[in-house]
């Protein structure tokens, strides 16, 4: 890596490897967020449900932690709960939605580019829990018109589920409005916000949403660190019985050093927003965009929204080249596409084919994403080295 994002120092993770620019897939763990959680890896073990002095750092821990994810997104402490994953969250969310409601037509809406964890989820409830689940269409752009949503309700509707931020395109839903006509209907609203918290300002008070997922691995935290934010007064079956952890709706003793990690990075994320950061990378990934397209006229093409989308996230298909073709042989840059791979045979991206892109336009997608520790000088060897690569021979 050259030099370092903003005023930090270079991140031993990627210092000497190939500019990392699939930040959307992962982020690498802040070593301020590691600094913070190690203590509760080594020195304090205890149980924190336990009630003699081994615990008592743990409860405080806990607590912090708790009110520090809270702040990030304009919750209160006692509305997160803790989860080992994003894809726990969702399905927290949406199994402990339908179940809850004690309805025996539960209907639920969603729409075509989530990410798997809610589609498959939703699928599971129709197989095993008697759900009927319409799955809406999104535009050109991948967003979900609030019209197709307010003509898809039936009287059956209980939760409507829709991501803050698409983790291909960065495209970015209309949340608020989308959220004020579930509640018209008296159904709850979930949002998958992985890809958003941290990266753009978010307020559960101003988006109106009754469930959001928050996930720490997009934001500098380890994997394994999550939390569900659920809005006082909303009812969910839990995921996992037991002890009564978590307000009751996830039981298992608390991972304190991954939900210190999970705070520690919420309450970094929430300095950026205000220090310019978010501005700072979105005119890296404008620079990247512009060298492409300059060096390759009328052949670079953006997928998704030209501005209401995420400000690190450029999703891109260069005529004539086959994205995964093209990352191969490009070994300067860490990034990916989103077409999959099953017995050699590469397949579109489901959310570039939702948004009606045509195969050969879908395939030759690639996903460049920027993050904390993204340059200047990240920017120049990634679009020397895709330009040189996509170049006529």
């Amino acid at each position: 890596m050259t030099g370092s994002g903003g005023d930090l120092p270079p991140h031993p993770g990627l210092d000497g490897g190939p500019v990392y620019l699939d930040y959307n897939a992962t982020t690498p763990v802040d070593p301020r967020v590691a600094e913070a959680m190690l203590p509760y890896l080594t020195d304090f073990f205890g149980n924190p449900s336990s009630s003699h002095p081994f615990s008592q750092e743990l409860r405080r821990a806990l607590t912090e932690a708790r009110a520090q994810v809270a702040d990030l997104i304009g919750a209160g402490p006692g509305e997160i709960v803790f989860t080992g994953s994003g894809s726990e969250a969702d399905l927290l969310a949406l199994r402990g939605a339908v179940l809850a409601s004690g309805s025996p037509h539960p209907h639920v809406i969603t729409q075509a580019t989530e990410h798997p964890a809610v589609l498959e989820t939703c699928r599971a409830l129709e197989r095993l829990h008697g759900a009927r689940v319409t799955v809406l269409p999104v535009d050109g752009d991948g967003l979900l018109s609030p019209a197709a949503l307010a003509d898809a309700f039936t009287e059956d509707t209980m939760l409507v589920s829709v991501m803050a931020a698409n983790n291909e395109t960065g495209a970015l839903q209309p949340i608020a409005e989308l959220a004020t006509l579930a509640h018209a209907r008296g159904a709850l609203f979930h949002c998958d916000a992985a890809q958003a918290v941290g990266k753009i300002p978010l307020d559960v008070g101003d988006l109106g949403v009754d469930l959001l997922t928050i996930v720490g691995h997009k934001m500098y935290a380890p994997k394994g660190a999550a939390a569900l934010y659920v809005r006082d007064g909303v009812r969910l079956e839990p995921v996992v019985y037991g002890g009564g952890q978590e307000r009751g709706l996830r039981a298992g003793t608390e991972n304190v050093a991954l939900a210190v990690a999970l705070g520690t990075a919420a309450q970094l994320a929430a300095a950026e927003l205000t220090d310019g950061t978010p501005a700072r990378i979105a005119a890296l990934r404008d620079d990247l965009h512009q060298r492409l397209a300059a060096a390759l006229p009328g052949r670079v093409h953006l997928n998704g929204p030209e501005k209401n989308r995420l400000p690190n996230t450029l999703n891109v298909s260069m005529e004539g080249v086959l994205g995964h073709e093209l990352l191969t042989v490009v070994g300067e840059i860490a990034a990916s596409t989103g077409s999959a791979c099953h017995s050699g045979t590469h397949t579109p991206s489901p959310v570039l084919t939702a948004m009606g892109l045509d195969t050969a336009r879908a395939l030759g997608a690639l996903r460049l994403c920027l993050g904390r520790w993204s340059t200047a000088g990240d920017i120049e060897t990634a679009a020397a080295a895709l330009i040189q690569a996509a170049a006529p021979q």
